[in-house]
């Protein structure tokens, strides 16, 4: 069964307006793009959306949180799951940027890395 889905590409500024046909959860046309990524990137949203994960969490006995995401995008499916590992973490200074807080979170094989020092 074929299905139409319009998304707008976040690859460039252009922010395409694309028609993305599908049949049995694989894309089969795409029309609307003005450039090879914006079919790339139709391609990977419709059928195995990722995404960045931000977010800060606190370090025992800092007033300053530490920023955090994950190292590249992570599937859109394990947000919630990736989110609950983040609240569980038990921070303690020093954390330097770049430092691994979570290694392999939810099974993704993606690390959650420090993007700010706490000293």
């Amino acid at each position: 069964m074929q299905k139409n889905e319009i998304i707008t590409c976040i690859n460039c500024p252009m922010g395409c307006r694309m028609e993305v046909t599908l049949e049995d959860g694989a894309v089969v046309s795409v029309n609307g793009n003005t450039c090879k990524r914006g079919d790339l990137y139709a391609h990977q949203e419709c059928t195995q959306p990722l995404r960045m994960i931000t977010a800060v969490a606190p370090v025992a006995g800092s007033v300053a949180p530490v920023s955090l995401k994950t190292r590249t995008p992570i599937p859109k499916a394990k947000i919630d799951e990736c989110m609950r590992a983040i609240d569980e973490l038990q921070l303690k200074a020093p954390i330097k940027a770049g430092d691994v807080l979570i290694a392999n979170v939810v099974g993704t094989g993606v690390d959650v890395i420090a993007t700010k020092s706490v000293l």
